[in-house]
């Protein structure tokens, strides 16, 4: 198989792979939505092998592009396809990566939920243990910390 016809089968593969990374992305966002954890189990195990999968080809498809003359110091393999005049190839490119983007603002928008939650829950903790009241601070990384102090509502 040559170098060209590789890189054809393994983008459209990725095509393939992106899809159902976009359906695996709408079911997680389902799931968050409903708090259903356990079934946002499974579908993180699911998303982290279809990604491995993707990865793995990623190594694939550099080694045929290089096969082809590519060096990856050059800049965008995009750029080098099309410069080839490879025009198939440029489009099945093209077409990966728009699912891929698409893969990744589904992927932004459960990061946000998450991020949310995450804030819901330690305003829910710091309600819990009395400190709800209490200015917050903005760590390193821009997490809320509270104050040191705390109010004790009860002790044993």
């Amino acid at each position: 198989m040559s170098a060209i016809d590789e890189l054809k089968d393994l983008l459209s593969q990725d095509i393939c792979q992106l899809e159902s990374l976009a359906d695996i992305l709408e079911q997680e966002k389902a799931c968050l939505s409903s708090s259903d954890t356990q079934a946002l189990q499974s579908i993180t195990t699911e998303k982290n092998t279809v990604l491995d999968q993707i990865r793995a080809r990623a190594k694939q498809k550099i080694h045929a592009l290089v096969a082809l003359g590519y060096r990856p110091e050059g800049g965008a393999p995009s750029s080098f396809i099309r410069s080839a005049g490879l025009s198939d190839l440029a489009e099945l490119w093209s077409q990966a990566n728009e699912r891929l983007a698409f893969c990744q603002e589904i992927n932004r928008n459960n990061g946000r939920v998450i991020s949310h939650m995450q804030k819901r829950l330690s305003r829910l903790t710091d309600i819990f243990r009395g400190a709800s009241g209490q200015q917050k601070l903005y760590g390193a990384h821009g997490e809320q910390t509270g104050d040191s102090q705390r109010t004790i509502l009860a002790s044993a």
